[in-house]
């Protein structure tokens, strides 16, 4: 199975407890393809309540993590430059995720399609009509 890198939106809709994203995250952790970059994992602290930090970390163990490399920054910038020339300014965050999606031949999982212009490089996510409602436990 394809490889994915868990866009933070797709994380967050997670921990929240979104259906989508639950059955999401399973298919991927049951095939071993969750990956998340380690600057998601930075945006998760950054917005993460204190009765939050269990489930944070919990998730971030399922997943295997991807650092940063000189590669990934290299064509992180090269990505940023090349969408400048088009008219599209994007984050260095959303860049570098990018190009760790290329690098390492990973697809992205993210509902932000705009935050990544090479619609090739996504992975499908449908979050249903009902995709507020949280994940009820058995």
């Amino acid at each position: 199975m394809q490889t994915v890198i868990v866009d933070t939106d797709i994380a967050i809709d997670y921990l929240r407890g979104l259906n989508y994203a639950k059955d999401l995250m399973l298919l991927l952790w049951d095939t071993d393809t969750a990956y998340l970059s380690i600057l998601s994992i930075y945006e998760l602290y950054a917005g993460m309540k204190n009765n939050e930090t269990l489930d944070t970390e919990n998730f971030i163990k399922a997943c295997i993590i991807e650092p940063l490399t000189i590669d990934v920054t290299r064509k992180a910038g090269a990505l940023y430059k090349k969408y400048r020339t088009q008219g599209l300014t994007l984050t260095s965050i959303d860049c570098l995720i990018n190009a760790t999606a290329i690098t390492h031949g990973h697809k992205i999982a993210t509902k932000n399609i705009s935050h990544y212009p090479d619609r090739k490089i996504l992975f499908p996510v449908e979050p249903s009509k009902g995709s507020s409602e949280k994940h009820t436990r058995n």
